[in-house]
């Protein structure tokens, strides 16, 4: 007999947590991830370019203490 074995997707997971998508809750951790991914990008950009963190920041017109909060 062939066992079935339980899998759940990872849209089930976030459905579970933080609820459906247009929940305020959903929509917050939606966010959050974007802001997190695009943070990652960001710096492997910069350590691609061979800047530093505070070149960055001048050449975007922000403040050095921003950058790693990014």
């Amino acid at each position: 007999m062939e066992r079935k074995k339980n899998v759940t997707d990872f849209e089930d997971l976030l459905k579970d947590k933080y609820g459906e998508k247009g929940t305020p809750s959903r929509d917050k951790y939606d966010a959050d991830s974007l802001a997190f991914r695009q943070g990652v990008m960001l710096k492997e950009a910069r350590k691609e370019a061979h800047i530093t963190q505070e070149e960055l920041a001048k050449r975007t017109g922000t403040k050095k203490s921003y950058i790693p909060r990014i």
